[in-house]
């Protein structure tokens, strides 16, 4: 597939202006809530770093509570080619599974000594809108957790069409998961978090989607006047869904073997007319467990031992 997006130029950001490289916090005289967008936690997800880009050189600085604005994964960016652009997604380990207390920890490989350098950051967000994209061609996706609240605000951004309500993925603790972002009782007080996958890695769509979700997720943050946003932003925003879809995850196919794969080259959000029906092999068939059985996010490109390769779904009307 053709990577079409170009590589942002984030040199004038990359020194941050807290004491953390790529990390830039902006605070308003008036309370209100700490607002956090990341990006790059992946370094060949491009589309978010085009948006954080965007945000910083249109100068927006927040009327209420702090904005905060992350490029995560700098060194795995560094290392970023069009041409072999799956080798630059991390360095030694997927960052967006590192988001546990004892990884850190370790500050065993590049990616735990960064989320460890990251996590006090992250820790003090109220809501974070954490931006990423896919290994296939793909319309986009809200990643919510259980939380219905999160569900939510989803709904209320107006877009993507489909949301998928998960529990994460079993190789570790993503971002979105991590400390108060987990926690019912913080998640009751208010606190939020959504991950944005925003469609193909080299689609030049996918910075707009990303560019989209920010004038949203800041609009309804409240740290910005009414209409604020989008006149500091024009043309961001692109139309709202014509309908939302919520996807509830009930399990993922996790690779028992390198050699795990699938009977069809699937894009996602196939719906699988009958239960049972094989989809691939993975150490024995690979069978849909019910009928009009959705497929999220299916992608054999980082397959190995220990992967969720596919997660399987029930729809609803948002």
């Amino acid at each position: 597939m053709t990577f079409e997006l170009d590589t942002p130029d984030i040199g004038a950001w990359r020194e941050g202006n807290v004491g953390i490289p790529g990390v830039w916090r902006f605070h308003a005289e008036q309370p209100g809530r700490n607002v956090m967008i990341t990006a790059l936690v992946h370094g060949n997800e491009l589309c978010g770093a085009w948006a954080l880009k965007g945000l910083l050189e249109a100068g927006l600085r927040p009327r209420r509570g702090s904005l905060t604005l992350a490029f995560c994964n700098l060194a795995a960016f560094d290392t970023f080619d069009p041409y072999n652009h799956d080798a630059s997604r991390f360095l030694e380990q997927d960052m967006n599974r590192q988001w546990s207390d004892d990884r850190m920890a370790a500050a065993d490989t590049a990616e735990r000594r960064r989320v460890a350098k990251l996590a006090p950051v992250v820790a003090q967000a109220d809501w974070l809108l954490d931006l990423h994209s896919m290994h296939e061609p793909s319309p986009p996706l809200t990643l919510t957790g259980m939380a219905p609240e999160n569900v939510a605000l989803a709904v209320q951004m107006g877009a993507p069409i489909h949301i998928v309500v998960d529990a994460g993925h079993k190789d570790g603790v993503r971002m979105r998961d991590y400390g108060r972002f987990g926690d019912p009782a913080a998640i009751a007080g208010g606190v939020r978090s959504l991950l944005v996958e925003c469609g193909y890695h080299g689609a030049r769509s996918s910075r707009d989607v990303a560019q989209d979700q920010c004038v949203r997720f800041l609009a309804l943050s409240g740290i910005f006047d009414d209409g604020e946003c989008d006149r500091l932003l024009p043309g961001w925003r692109l139309p709202d869904a014509p309908e939302q879809w919520v996807l509830e995850v009930t399990e993922g196919v996790v690779a028992q073997t390198d050699t795990v794969r699938f009977s069809e080259p699937f894009q996602g959000l196939e719906v699988i007319a009958k239960a049972g029906t094989v989809i691939g092999e993975n150490d024995g068939p690979i069978r849909t467990p019910y009928d009009d059985c959705v497929l999220v996010m299916p992608s054999l490109r980082q397959a190995r031992t220990g992967v969720t390769v596919v997660r399987f779904a029930r729809r609803r009307k948002a």
